[in-house]
């Protein structure tokens, strides 16, 4: 009986514990899919899913991962075939389906895009879910019409995944991006990602208690959410628009219809889970051909399946830089 490695929660009276465990190929659920996974990535819901928070994962033991890049070793579904390097993201891998923290996963073919061929299996995981949101929340803002000439953009929460991405990305396009952090002490990582400036996160939190502040973003990507998420849009131009990705500071704020009625301001809600194939596809594309980054590496630190439990505390507790890539062989 063949085996795999994988990283496994366990709960035991309500406490989790992780380890790396030696798994049966067939444990693994029932898919269309089997692939070998080469890389995964880590993300913040990996982290919650990890730590026992029943919203994302129901049943323990449980191997979470919510990204997974690999190449397919068994296919029941004429599109697909032994060979093919294909993409896992969202829908409920590394939920409530054994998730991509292993060497194999299991999977429909629903859920599986084939990788574009200008893009590494490597790449496409140092983006993953994170980077792959950080995409959707600039097309969005650039499907609505915003551009480089109409001013500066805000990108919240500037140091973690969804943050770093969307920094790279938009300069990569032409904006004039600036970062807001609590962290002061990675300027010079934000500037080196292709941030004009840092701000720090009680600058962008004066004036909460004002119902509207002084015009100053063409556009925003938020992935904190609470109340820096109003003073954003608040703080948008007339015509802007606020992607919203994130509630890593709270899923709720107050708010007023001032910026929406008197300012015509956009909020755009931006989920990467339960997208069509077709629109994941075709963000997968852009990556690899318009969007292409050429300083992904600077993004990216790289952790063994061993090393994955204490990347896992570093991002639970708002530590992490970037993307950590998961190296699987």
């Amino acid at each position: 009986m063949a085996t795999y490695k994988a990283l496994r929660i366990n709960e035991n009276n309500s406490q989790y514990t992780l380890a790396v465990e030696n798994r049966d190929i067939e444990q693994l659920p029932e898919g269309e899919l089997l692939i070998r996974v080469k890389y995964s990535s880590l993300n913040y819901k990996d982290a919650l899913s990890a730590k026992g928070i029943k919203g994302v994962t129901r049943q323990y033991p449980h191997t979470p991962g919510i990204d997974a890049a690999g190449i397919v070793e068994r296919s029941s579904v004429e599109h697909f075939k032994a060979g093919d390097e294909v993409i896992v993201t969202g829908y409920d891998l590394g939920m409530n389906t054994e998730g991509g923290f292993a060497e194999y996963i299991s999977v429909p073919a629903k859920w599986v895009v084939n990788k574009p061929e200008t893009l590494s299996l490597r790449d496409s995981m140092i983006l993953g879910t994170a980077g792959f949101t950080a995409g959707m929340c600039v097309d969005s803002l650039l499907q609505v019409g915003i551009a480089p000439s109409q001013g500066d953009i805000l990108v919240t929460g500037a140091c973690g995944g969804v943050g770093s991405v969307a920094i790279a990305l938009l300069a990569s396009l032409g904006f004039d991006v600036y970062a807001g952090t609590g962290r002061a002490s990675e300027k010079e990582y934000l500037l080196g990602l292709g941030a004009k400036d840092i701000i720090s996160r009680e600058d962008l939190m004066k004036g909460a208690d004002r119902p509207m502040l002084k015009e100053r973003w063409a556009g925003a990507v938020d992935t904190v959410g609470g109340e820096l998420l109003f003073n954003a849009i608040k703080s948008t131009q007339y015509g802007g628009s606020v992607a919203c990705c994130g509630m890593v500071a709270s899923a709720e704020f107050q708010a007023n219809v001032f910026p929406f009625i008197l300012r015509g301001v956009n909020l755009l809600g931006v989920d990467s889970v339960e997208l069509p194939l077709d629109i994941k596809m075709h963000i997968w594309q852009e990556f690899a051909s318009h969007w292409r980054l050429e300083n992904l590496e600077a993004i990216c630190t790289e952790v063994s399946l061993a090393e994955l439990p204490a990347a896992i505390e570093e991002i639970y507790n708002g530590r992490q830089k970037g993307r950590v890539l998961v190296n699987l062989g």
